[in-house]
């Protein structure tokens, strides 16, 4: 019982960095999302639909 010991605590010290290392890729994907985000403001478009016009959707208020 002795000799497969040593073995826990290293399976678990992989264990924990596979977990470590999935949480820093997941913060670095959401702090990735979020720069992205704030970063890519889009140019004003314009819209192809005037407030008359019926049957497709449109821009409910231009921020233009």
């Amino acid at each position: 019982m002795n000799a497969q010991a040593p073995h826990r605590p290293r399976k678990s010290r992989i264990i924990w960095s596979l977990v470590a290392m999935g949480l820093a890729l997941f913060l670095g994907a959401n702090a990735h999302l979020a720069y992205v985000a704030f970063a890519s403001q889009p140019d004003c478009v314009s819209h192809s639909k005037g407030s008359g016009e019926a049957h497709d959707y449109r821009a409910a208020k231009s921020a233009c």
